[in-house]
This record gives C-alpha cells, structure tokens and sequence, in this order.
C-alpha cells in the first residue's frame, strides 16, 4: 500500500557519535536560555523591560533550538549555520513587530507573590501573541521540511517521495517528543510522590523551580528528537501504520460529508446561517478531508496496492471538497458583508485561500484517470502558498488586527453601525496600535449627531482595566428604550436616565437593562422605604434562549439627586402566571414587614425568613374525578 521509501543520502549521519552530545548541549543551552528570559521577565529586568528586544528573544530561544537538532546529522553545517542565522533574523523581525504592535498600551502592575521575583509598581513586559506562535510553528514545520527534503534530493524542489517522506516523519518526531515530554514529567512527579509517602519534600519543590523545570523540559524534548531520529525504521513503521488506520476513514468521512451536502438541497443554506459558525465547521471538514486523501494516497504510484474502497472514496472525496470549500467562502462572504472584518474573519479567509487551492487542484486530479496523478505537485505549491499566507499574516500585509480595525471603523464611519450598537473596548483591547490610534481619531474627530455619544463611548473604554470590565455599548441614550415603566402612562424620572451606570465602579451587580443595549426592565415606581419618595423596582426581562437568571433591584435616589442600587429581591422560581399578571397589570404595592428588626446593644439587625423566593406550583391541580369526564 505505500511506496517505497527513498534512501537518505543526507550530508552527515545522523548516528554519528558527535550528533547525540550537540542534540543535547543545545537542548540544554534553549532550557538555560529559557529560563533566563524567564527570570527577566518575571523579575522586571532587562531585558524584559524592552518589548521590542525580548519578544524577539522568545521567538529566537523557542524556535532557532529545534530547527538546529533537527537539522544535525541531515544539513551540512555551514548550510546549517546559514539556515539558522536566516529563521532567527526572520523570527528577530517578526516578533519586533509583533512587540511594536502592542508597545503604546499600558501594562497592568503585578505584585509579588510567592517565589515571584516581581517588584510592586513594575509592569510585566510583553510576550509574544499566541497567533504568532502558532503560525510561526505552523510556518517553519513547512520551511523545515522543505529544507530537509531538497538537501536529501541535492536540489531546490525535491521529488515529491522525498517531501512525502521528510514531512511525515518530522511530523511523527515532533508528535512523539511532546509524548516523551509528558511521560518524562509523569515519571518526575511519580517519584516525587512517592518521596513525599515517607516525609521527603525535596523532589516536589525541586519541580516547582523554574531554573529545573524549564532546562529538563528543553532537555527531554531534544533527547526525543535525537532518538527518534536515529531509529528511523520504528517511526516510519508507526507513521504506516498511523497512516494505514487514517486511510480507513476517509470512507466514512465521505459518507457522513457526502450526506450532509446531499441534505442541503431540502433543508436550504438558511440553518447554516443561523450557526454563525458554519465557516469554521466547513473549513474543518475540509481539512479533514485533505489529511484523510494524503493518508489513502501517500506517495501515489500506480494505485494497485491500494484497496478499491479507497481508491473510489479518495476519488469522491477530491470532488467533495470544492463544494464545502465554496459554501464556506460564501458563508464568510456573508458575516463580512452584514458585519465586516474582524481579527477571526481574517484568520479565516486566509485558511480559506489555502483551502481553496487545495480544493481547485485535488478537483482536477480527480478529473483525471489514474491514481489521481496531479496531487503531488497541488500539494508542493500549496505548501509554498500556505508559507507566504503565513508569513503575510505575521507582517504588517495582512496583519488581522489591522485589516479588522479599518473595516470597524470605516463602517462605523459610513454610518452601517450605530454609535450605540458599536464595540468601542475592541478598538483598544483587540485592535493593537492601530485601534488605539483610530479610538483617539474618532475622539478627536467626531462630528454629526452621534458625536457626543462616540466621545462618552470613548471616555468609557478608557476608563476600562480589561477586555471585560464593563461593557461599552451602553448608550446613556438607549437606557430609556430598555425600560418599560408600568403603568405606561407614568415618567421615568430623568435623573436616573442621566446616571452613567456603565462607568460605575459597582456596575456589576446591575441587571443587563441598565449596561447593554436590547436587553429590557419591567419598572415599578414605589414607594419601599416609607419617606414619601417612590424608588425604582427594576424587573430583568429574561431574553429568549438565556440561561441566565438575574435578580429584580430596588433603585433609590439621595437628597443629592444620585441614584445607587438599594435593595435585592429574587424573582419567583419557575414560570408565575400569577406573577407575570400581577407585574403586567402593574399590581405592585408596599407591605409592611412580617417581622420586626432586633436591636442588640445598640447594633440594628434585620431577621430574613428562611424561605425568601417563592415559589410557584409546577403544574395545575389535577382536575376532580367526577367532573374529569365533563370537559
């Protein structure tokens, strides 16, 4: 079923006595170098205290490492040098960006704590995003490999057999190292346990000490790389057989995607829509659909050793793919154009442009007779489209934050949105530089009737600690819309409308109706405490589909005019006829207490009834027995 391996004809062996001691001295040089990056950042020093240096550094002692003890025994080390000297520039310029995005906002203090060596009123320094991360991963797998494969074959683009080969394999390696990394740590914290059984502590804080855990750690995963690598034999027989196993469900994968596209000529694309993350899933099963494809057809060859369900199900499933790729780009056309671009969107597209170049070549080779003969070179040109998406990404071209601050803000600016429906807290939370930067243009110039809302929308984001503390899109203006006074020919007074609920510090305790847009109060004025001035009974409306339960509140107003939450009282349990009547029909008036306040030496407390929700029967009585047969 799968082709014959091609020889290594690598510059060094990889078994040769002096590449198992440079494998480990540098995994313990990327623990040492680790680790005192961590120290810096935790203890605020340099040079921690320089984003545009140490996100740099992370990126370079977290990657430059790997492709080193990758590369040994397979790279000539003048080539290996170059390789490495060439991916820390590259790392070095992407994460300067990536610091340089976020260097205009200020870092929130930490205090020390524990072992922490951090100072009180020190701001702990930026560390590199986790999309960069994942996409430099992602890109320097592909660059990697690449490599590896063109040195084997002495030239720029290996044969296919060879890419095949190296890429599965490193795949395998990596997969295998981060398995005996977690084995590793499971034996260390056995053994701790098993001292601690008879009173010795001495391993359990060993593991705790960053200047341990991070150089083992390092270490483990370069002693992986090293034996995996000079056992090929035992990872190409596990990668067969992954591959093997993989292979047999890509006929299922066909039936159930098959199914579903067959579905949707009777149900319509409208529930897809209604997900609001039908592009994910789609994308998803694509992905699915090209590992399963390369899994059955592995180095491709004439086919003949390869099952006839497979061959036929490996056919189907280079057709399928075009269509989920189609509905998916046309799903994201649709949340962009009713919502714009935002950082996931981006993402998106991006998988998307990827998806769709193996959806355009795996369609043509299915097409064509044979053992689908073209999949090589769609999957060697997809690799290299995949790198310059990924590249783009991480650079200023298609940098997501971007992308998605400009089309927020020119829809806002085009009057698509609202000032009041617009999230104002992502343009300095989520837009780096460049939504801090619009945020102080929309300050400054705002014009035409919302731009006295856009300013207090802005004096409020600025005020805010956090992606979640409070909620923007509050308008002051809106509040009067999310109450429904009863009876309706009352007036709500206007100094509480005036209040700005959202800038308070105790704002998390108010029912939803007073913070965020849509979200509605049933309101009683009464009078609860007995000074001849009505408060405020706010009854939260619970939205359809919400699981969200929020307590009614009594709203009272000081002698100064301000208005402050009072008093607390828990809606009914269950859904109330009797209860949603009464408020409806405004049948709500004050009673005097069932119990009286207690004074102990001069100290005033109030006793609460055990039971203070009431509640309300789950069902009618059941009707009479000799009257049951009348209705």
């Amino acid at each position: 079923m799968q082709a014959s391996d091609p020889p290594d004809t690598g510059v060094l062996p990889a078994s040769l006595p002096h590449i198992g001691p440079a494998r480990i001295a540098l995994g313990l040089l990327q623990g040492v170098l680790l680790y005192l990056l961590y120290r810096a950042e935790t203890s605020r020093a340099w040079p921690a205290t320089e984003p545009l240096l140490f996100v740099p550094l992370v990126m370079i002692a977290l990657f430059v490492p790997v492709l080193v003890v990758s590369g040994l025994g397979h790279v000539e080390r003048r080539r290996l040098l170059l390789w490495a000297g060439a991916a820390a520039l590259l790392l070095a310029a992407l994460g300067a960006y990536d610091a340089w995005r976020s260097a205009d906002l200020p870092l929130a203090p930490v205090y020390p704590s524990g072992n922490d060596y951090a100072q009180p009123g020190q701001h702990r320094a930026t560390l590199p995003a986790w999309h960069l991360i994942l996409f430099t991963a992602a890109g320097l797998f592909i660059a990697q490999s690449l490599l590896l494969a063109g040195i084997r074959d002495r030239r720029r683009i290996a044969t296919y057999a060879t890419h095949f080969d190296i890429a599965w394999k490193l795949g395998v390696q990596l997969a295998f190292s981060g398995l005996f990394v977690g084995v590793t740590w499971l034996v260390l914290h056995l053994g701790a346990s098993l001292f601690e059984l008879v009173k010795l502590a001495f391993l359990t804080e060993l593991l705790r000490k960053a200047w341990f855990w991070i150089p083992v750690t390092a270490f483990a995963f370069a002693c992986a790389m090293h034996l995996t690598d000079v056992r090929p034999a035992i990872v190409r027989g596990i990668r067969g057989l992954l591959l093997v196993l993989m292979s047999w469900l890509l006929p299922v994968a066909v039936l159930l995607v098959g199914g579903f596209l067959l579905t949707l000529p009777f149900t319509g694309l409208a529930p897809l829509w209604g997900t609001r993350r039908a592009a994910a899933v789609l994308l998803s099963a694509a992905a699915l659909f090209v590992i399963l494809v390369n899994a059955a057809w592995q180095q491709g060859g004439d086919g003949r050793d390869v099952a006839r369900v497979l061959r036929l199900a490996a056919r189907i499933a280079v057709l399928l793919l075009a269509p989920l790729v189609l509905i998916a780009m046309f799903a994201l056309y649709l949340r962009v154009r009713g919502y714009g671009w935002t950082g996931d969107r981006v993402d998106a597209a991006a998988c998307m442009l990827v998806a769709a170049c193996y959806a355009a070549g795996y369609f043509h080779a299915g097409l064509r007779p044979g053992w689908l003969p073209s999949l090589s070179r769609v999957n060697i040109g997809t690799a290299f489209v995949a790198l310059a998406v990924l590249l783009a990404m991480c650079s200023p071209l298609l940098d997501p934050a971007r992308l998605s601050v400009n089309s927020q803000v020119a829809r806002l600016v085009a009057g698509k949105v609202k000032a009041n429906a617009f999230d104002f807290a992502f343009l300095r939370f989520d837009g780096e530089r460049f939504g801090r930067a619009a945020l102080a243009q929309l300050e400054r110039g705002a014009g035409g009737p919302d731009a006295a809302l856009v300013r207090r929308q802005v004096a409020v984001v600025r005020k805010m600690k956090n992606r979640w503390d409070g909620d923007s899109r509050a308008p002051l203006e809106n509040l009067a819309a999310n109450l429904r006074l009863h009876p309706a020919d009352g007036r709500l007074p206007d100094s509480f409308l005036r209040t700005g609920w959202g800038t308070r510090d105790d704002r998390n305790i108010y029912p939803n109706c007073l913070l965020k847009s849509g979200r509605h109060c049933d309101v009683i004025l009464l009078d609860v405490t007995g000074d001849g001035k009505p408060e405020m009974l706010l009854f939260p409306v619970k939205e359809t589909g919400s699981k969200l339960r929020e307590d009614n509140m009594v709203f009272a107003e000081d002698a100064a005019g301000r208005w402050s939450a009072y008093a607390a009282f828990s809606p009914p349990r269950g859904d109330c006829k009797t209860y949603r009547d009464g408020l409806a029909a405004g049948k709500v008036e004050a009673v005097p207490a069932q119990m009286s306040d207690i004074d102990i030496g001069g100290m005033r407390v109030r006793l609460a009834p055990i039971s203070q929700v009431p509640a309300c029967p789950d069902k009618l009585p059941a009707p009479d027995k000799e009257t049951a047969h009348d209705h």
